[in-house]
This record gives structure tokens, sequence and C-alpha cells, in this order.
């Protein structure tokens, strides 16, 4: 039953990409025949930049949520684990949500 979930999972993501490629081929052909090869050249370098800028400001709001959110959350769960009778499985959300808070009312 996976095996047959993933075959459809690639089966969608290929009819995604085919649907999705005719635009990228319409969108190459334009760029070749209004500004030629240096004019794709130009558009490449210029989306292989955006997409870097992209995903490293991902990786950055990624960093910034472990550092400022999960880690706090984690080890304020694991003290009041030491100090309440509740389970760390109950005490996580509450510090979550209470780190969370506090971020938003810090910025």
């Amino acid at each position: 039953e996976t095996m047959q979930q993933i075959s459809l999972w690639i089966e969608q993501a290929a009819v995604t990409f085919g649907t999705y490629s005719i635009y990228i081929i319409t969108a190459k052909d334009q760029i070749l025949a209004e500004f030629g090869t240096p004019g794709l050249v130009a558009a490449v370098i210029a989306l292989g930049a955006l997409a870097i800028m992209l995903i490293i400001r991902l990786v950055k709001l990624a960093f910034a949520a472990v550092i400022y959110l999960v880690l706090p959350s984690f080890a304020l769960a694991f003290l009041a684990t030491l100090v309440l009778p509740y389970p760390f499985s109950a005490v996580l959300p509450v510090t979550v949500t209470a780190c969370s808070l506090f971020l938003v009312f810090k910025s």
C-alpha cells in the first residue's frame, strides 16, 4: 500500500510538472525570440539569483525559529516537568504557546 501511495504521488508530480513545463517552454521561446541567447542567459542568471535569495531567506527563518522558539520551548518544558507533576508532552504545547506569545509581544 505504501508503494502504491508513493507511485501515486510520483504520477501526480509528473502531471503537475508537465503542466508547468508548458509555461516554462513558452517563456523560453519568447525570451529567445525577443532577446536571443544573451537574454536567455540573463533570465536564467536572474531567476537563479532570486531562487538562491529565497532559499537563503527560508533557511534563515528556519534557524531563527529553532533558536528562538523550539529550543526555549523544550528547555521550559523540561524544567516544568521537573517542578510540576505533568508529563513533558502535556507541558510542551503550553511552553510553545508561551514562547510564541513572548516573541510576538517582544517584536
